[in-house]
Order: C-alpha cells, then structure tokens, then sequence
C-alpha cells in the first residue's frame, strides 16, 4: 500500500544519493572505511524504504522472499570471507549486479517498449550478461579454479569481432520488432562475449579488469534507472560506472599500462612470453630463519614489502609484530606497498591496518622506490610478480611496463616463499639469482613466526 507521496520518495532518494556520495568518499581512506560502509548501507535502507512506502508493490510476498534468500546466502558469506579473498568477493558481487540488471531489464522489456526505452534496454541486456560471465572468469582465475595465464586460441580476435557485429544486430532487431527472442538472443550473446572478453587476460591486469567490469555494471544499473524513470537507479549506477572508470584508469597507470593495452594485448603479442620459458635448474641462495634474523640485527634500515603469499598465509599479524620489535630496538623499519600488492588498491594496507601497524608506517611505491639504495636488508614476504626485474627487462613478458619496487637497489635482498614457483602471472623472477638475494622457503606465517623467535633470543 502506498504510505509515502512522490516528494517526500523523491527526498528519500536525495538523502540515500548523498550517502552514496559519502560513503565512496570515505572508502578511499582506511582509516574511514568503516564508517563510509556503514554510511552506504544506510543510504540503501534508506532508498528501499522510499520505494517501497512510495509505490503500490505487488508480489509483495515473492519480494520478501527474495531479500530473505539472499541475505541468507550472503550475510554468512560476507561474514566468513578472508580478507585475501575480497577481490574474489568483489567480483562475484560484481558479477550478480549485473546479471540482476540484465533480467530486470529483460522482463521490462515484455511489457512493451518504444524505440528509445527499447534502445537502452538491449543496452541494459548486453552489458548486464558481458558482466555477469566476465565477473565470475575473474572469479575462477584469481580464486585458482582455471588457470590465471592468458588464454588465447587462433581466431579469437575474429570470433569476438563477429560477436560483436552480431550482437549489434540482435540489438537493432530486437528494438524494431520488440520480439521476446531477440532479446534473450542478445542476452546470449553477452553472457559468451563476458567469457571471451575475460580468457585472454591474464596474471597482474585481472583485479583491472574487475574494476573495468564493475564500470560496465554501473552502467547496466544506470540503464535500469532510465527504463523504469527511477532516479536513484540512476544516480546509483552513474556513481559505480563512474568510480569503476576512475580506479581502473588509476590502476592501469599505476601498472605502467594503458586500458587497451590491458583489454587486447594478449591478441597482439605476437611472440611468447617469459611464462613461456621453462624453468631452469639454477642454484639460489637458500638461508634459514635463524640466518635472517642475523642479518636483521646488523641492519638499521629495513623495508618489508608484502605480498599476496602473505595474505593467504595470514601471516600480516606474525609481520607487524616483528616490525614492531624491530623498531623498539631502534631500526627504521617500514612496509613498502604496491598499488596491487593485495590484487587491489587499498586491499593490502587494509589488511596491514587490521594487524595495527601505523599508517605511518605503509610507504606507497612512488616514495619507498627513492629509499632503497639507503636501505640494508628488503624482506620480500610473499610477493614476485611487483619486485620481479622482468617487467623492465622482458618485452615479451605479461608485467612488461608494470612499475615495480626496485628492492634490487637495496644491499641484501631476503624473500620468504612456499616455493621457487612463479607468480600470479605465471613468470620466473630473475632477482632470485642475484648474488646479493636470499631466500627462506616455508609458510610465510611458519617462518615469520621462526623468525620472530630467533629475532627474539638474539636480544
């Protein structure tokens, strides 16, 4: 039953629109993410309210229902989620956004459309399916279930380009017949697109692509809120389509890489890759625990660069705890962070916050790469691909042009590792054949934890 006019739905909408506002604002700093979280889910309170107190529901029940089932699905999961794991999160998220929008905009369609509502609803169909199939290949490849490398077959080009052609088409057919058919064609044709678009990239450019992804989902969200004349829709999926673009064009900077360069340079690579090259039995330098914490006590300024082993290890708390006792000894010890240490911006010193180390303590790469040649001992803890020379020594390599952290610059050079196995994109590091590198094999949790004892005892 209709409880609320139209101004007072609409002010609704401007309230929650300025939460949404706030709260992306305050999601760009640690320190006020929480609150900014907070912030946006009471925006969304507040603009479901507004409709639904603002219009005359039907199927109330079915409604009820839903929202029910899915925050039974997806409060547990939110819940139970590691912080290693949230890229993979964003992207499901992302990924069911679209997908939503996409039938939305399919049942719209059957209740009869014009030219112009028709026109941005096989928008809506496309986008929405390239997004649902897109997410969940970022999905599968940073969760490990297909293969992280790019995945090109001969003809991939041609076969995205006919897709493509024919998805104009099924549009244009779909808008002038107004036929049902069309449109579930259309929305086919997406669903395969989103899985082709995603295969051929690969390694370090996924978590880009995640965010390129949730741009196309607020664009599909933006669409709906043209089709069904609602305002916040609107608003809502300006500001996703909007923040998605900015952090993916910031990423790709960050990453040495233009946008296109990310989306097709697998199809214009026309030699292999250092991925290609296989593994060659050459002799490192291996230490133990005890060895590093000998070189630890004869080094005044350390720089501890984490990486995404460290995440999965959990082994961000056992990493502040001896940067901690490192410093009341007297060392200068700060971490050096990655734009994508943590697969995306913002993830790694979130979860270097939630272990308490200060903010003041997380060097961003601009700053830190300056530091390095006054610096005695780098502990690389899980990282390869951000360190790896090869992406400014390799043309052929999938990170060539990513700008790295030139731990090579400092006097000695110590990575604890799982293993001598390449990095998430699919490369073998050169560095760990310099003379000056040492490398501790184990769990990273494992071995911080040795280290920190052996740390300890020679107090």
């Amino acid at each position: 039953m209709k409880i609320l006019n139209e101004s007072v739905v609409l002010t609704g909408y401007l309230v929650a629109a300025i939460l949404f506002i706030l709260a992306l604002k305050g999601l760009s700093s640690p320190r006020k993410a929480r609150r900014a979280n907070r912030l946006g889910a009471t925006g969304a309170v507040i603009a479901i309210a507004a409709y639904v107190l603002g219009h005359d529901i039907r199927n109330g029940a079915w409604i009820a229902l839903a929202v029910v089932a899915g925050a039974a699905i997806a409060v547990p999961a939110a819940r139970r989620v590691h912080m290693t794991q949230m890229p993979q999160l964003v992207a499901a998220f992302n990924g069911v956004g679209g997908g939503a929008a996409a039938l939305v905009a399919v049942v719209e369609f059957t209740h009869g459309a014009d030219a112009w509502a028709g026109s941005v609803i096989a928008f809506t169909v496309f986008i929405g399916g390239l997004s649902l199939t897109g997410s969940f290949i970022t999905f599968g490849k940073l969760q490990g279930i297909i293969t992280s490398r790019a995945v090109v077959f001969p003809g991939l080009g041609v076969l995205l380009g006919v897709l493509t052609l024919a998805a104009i088409a099924t549009a244009v057919a779909m808008v002038i017949t107004g036929n049902l058919l069309y449109a579930a064609a259309l929305l086919g044709i997406g669903l395969v697109i989103g899985v082709l678009f995603v295969l051929p990239i690969g390694g370090a450019d996924v978590p880009i692509v995640i965010s390129l992804l949730n741009a196309f989902t607020g664009l599909a969200v933006a669409g709906s809120g043209v089709m069904l004349s609602n305002v916040l829709l609107l608003i809502a999926g300006t500001l996703v389509g909007a923040s998605g673009t900015i952090l993916t064009i910031s990423m790709a900077t960050a990453m040495g890489r233009s946008v296109t360069g990310i989306v097709f340079g697998a199809f214009r690579r026309a030699r292999k890759s250092g991925a290609d090259a296989g593994t060659e039995d050459r002799p490192v330098r291996t230490v133990t625990p005890e060895d590093v914490a000998i070189l630890l006590e004869y080094s005044s300024r350390i720089v501890i660069v984490p990486g995404y082993g460290l995440a999965v290890a959990q082994a961000h708390h056992a990493a502040a705890e001896l940067a901690e006792h490192l410093t009341s000894r007297g060392a200068d010890v700060v971490f050096g962070i990655h734009p994508v240490a943590g697969r995306m911006p913002g993830h790694m010193n979130v979860l270097l916050a939630e272990a308490n180390v200060p903010y003041e303590s997380l060097v961003e790469m601009d700053v830190v790469n300056g530091q390095f040649k006054s610096t005695d001992l780098v502990l690389v803890i899980g990282a390869n691909d951000v360190v790896n020379p090869a992406a400014k020594s390799s043309p052929g390599s999938p990170i060539y042009g990513m700008p790295i952290l030139n731990v090579s610059e400092a006097n000695q050079v110590v990575f604890l590792k799982r293993s001598l196995n390449p990095g998430f994109a699919g490369i073998e590091n050169e560095l760990f054949y310099d003379p000056k590198v040492s490398i501790a094999l184990g769990d990273a949790k494992a071995t911080l934890t040795q280290l920190l004892a052996a740390v300890k005892a020679a107090v």
